[in-house]
């Protein structure tokens, strides 16, 4: 038996969907362009939270499917940045916007009985944060 979500719910899915195709290609495309002694730090962890980020628009979207939405396959606007200070602090305030939206979806999702959904945000939030305090701490050394 599937689980039936609301069209509110299927929407916010594929807004973390297009936030998470966004990111996973703005922080590779970071990670290709930056180098030099203070992006060093920054180099590596844009390549592996961009990883993740795709690893989390593929599991929203399998969500997504499964609960009979469409996924979509356009990203939100990327933003790359002319300097490594003013890309680091877009990706910290792209991640603060992801954790407010996965929020929303787990109460939302709680709200409608799909303990499913909520678990599989509660754990992308967790990574979320995280990202939040790399970039947050990459700031600090710029």
């Amino acid at each position: 038996m599937r689980q039936k979500a609301s069209a509110e719910l299927l929407a916010l899915l594929n807004k973390g969907i297009a936030s998470e195709m966004q990111v996973a290609i703005q922080y590779m495309w970071q990670h290709v362009e930056w180098s030099g002694v203070k992006g060093y730090a920054a180099h590596d962890a844009f390549k592996d939270i961009a990883i993740e980020e795709m690893k989390h628009a593929e599991s929203i979207a399998e969500r997504l499917f499964y609960l009979g939405g469409t996924p979509t396959t356009k990203p939100e606007p990327i933003f790359v940045g002319k300097d490594l200070r003013g890309m680091i602090d877009q990706d910290r305030k792209d991640e603060e916007n992801a954790i407010t939206l996965y929020k929303k979806i787990i109460i939302l999702a709680l709200k409608e009985g799909d303990e499913t959904t909520a678990n599989l945000f509660r754990g992308i939030l967790s990574d979320e944060e995280d990202h939040h305090d790399t970039f947050t701490s990459l700031l600090e050394q710029v």
